[in-house]
């Protein structure tokens, strides 16, 4: 890294390579591109550097981002101007699987210091196992410390470290239907004057059914506070004095995607090889069918197996409420009640006591 007394000129970009037939802008410094066009964000990085634009051409800062891509490595430039010496610097993202999710681009004289470059590491969601894994390197994000840190967790699990976060519904409808190509930006506050930000493209390929992540580690300073979200705040403080476990379940895949209260102390619901493994295995296809009852508007009423904290299976009644706009999302709103004390067998969909129409 080059230093000076001269105040850094230009940001860093990062560029996402999610995946293998596209690339786009994602970041411009801290500011969000939402997959901008990267090459009308290269071409404005270059014309603020003299000189930079007749001797980087868009052309071949894409060629670079490729090769950072495809070797893996780190790339530095440096090109004689009329007015001076250009470097340029490309640094690869790299994701658990050691694929570059993204490539970091700075271009300004050779003699500027270069502005901090914060922690970013990819991610992939596998549908198949509901599970996303991080790289090792996440450790480096703020909030995300070596205790907390898992190579494989659940949606659940991320969603739990995100308590002021409401795009919940976004992110589930592109990780379990995913459409290869689309993408998904959002910003996540980790802590006073810090923020994630989150982009998200679906792929549908040899290498992945579900979809690839990039996460940077981004400045809010100058930023309004996240909203302190009072209502929710305060809803989920009722929900706790009355004992109320609620969260919400994928019901195709008969597992919890989030939790709108405090979690269920007797449930294990975290660092579990699959999510789905909450459930005992006889129950999950008693879960699943209650999607017939789920889409005419009904209620439904079963008490299943579920995991607890000693590693058993324990009975427990819940209670199952179509998500608003079931047909379009396939989640249902779950209550939680403990039926330890009771010897209830666990009995098929449809009798009687299982299930009663809502109201």
């Amino acid at each position: 890294m080059t230093m000076g007394s001269a105040a850094p000129s230009t940001p860093w970009v990062t560029v996402e390579t999610l995946s293998s037939d596209a690339m786009s802008a994602v970041s411009v410094g801290d500011e969000p591109r939402d997959f901008a066009g990267w090459q009308r964000v290269v071409q404005r990085l270059l014309s603020k550097t003299p000189g930079a634009y007749d001797s980087l051409s868009t052309a071949r800062v894409g060629e670079l981002v490729r090769i950072a891509r495809d070797e893996v490595r780190e790339i530095a430039v440096r090109v004689r101007t009329r007015t001076g010496a250009v470097q340029m610097q490309a640094h690869p993202v790299v994701g658990p699987a050691g694929d570059v999710h993204a490539v970091r681009l700075w271009v300004g004289p050779e003699r500027s210091r270069l502005p901090q470059r914060r922690p970013a590491v990819g991610g992939i969601w596998d549908l198949a196992s509901q599970t996303i894994r991080l790289p090792a390197g996440a450790t480096q994000l703020a909030g995300m410390t070596a205790r907390h840190y898992a190579p494989s967790m659940s949606i659940a699990e991320l969603f739990h470290r995100w308590p002021n976060f409401d795009g919940h519904a976004a992110v589930l409808d592109l990780l379990y239907e995913p459409r290869h190509g689309e993408t998904l930006q959002f910003d996540v506050p980790v802590g006073a004057s810090v923020r994630w930000r989150v982009s998200i493209r679906a792929r549908d390929d040899e290498r992945t059914r579900g979809a690839w992540w990039l996460i940077e580690e981004v400045c809010s300073e100058g930023v309004l506070p996240w909203p302190s979200g009072l209502e929710q705040v305060a809803l989920r403080e009722a929900h706790r004095r009355a004992g109320t476990h609620l969260a919400m379940l994928q019901v195709g895949h008969a597992s919890i995607s989030h939790w709108l209260t405090d979690p269920a102390p007797w449930v294990r619901w975290d660092r579990l090889i699959s999510p789905v493994d909450v459930f005992h295995p006889e129950d999950r296809a008693r879960l699943i069918g209650a999607e017939t009852y789920l889409q005419t508007g009904e209620k439904v009423r079963m008490t299943v197996r579920v995991l607890n904290n000693s590693g058993a299976y324990v009975p427990t009644r819940l209670s199952l409420y179509g998500y608003p706009g079931y047909s379009a999302r396939r989640l249902a709103i779950i209550e939680f009640e403990s039926a330890v004390d009771e010897m209830a067998a666990v009995r098929p969909l449809g009798e009687p006591w299982d299930q009663q129409r809502a109201g």
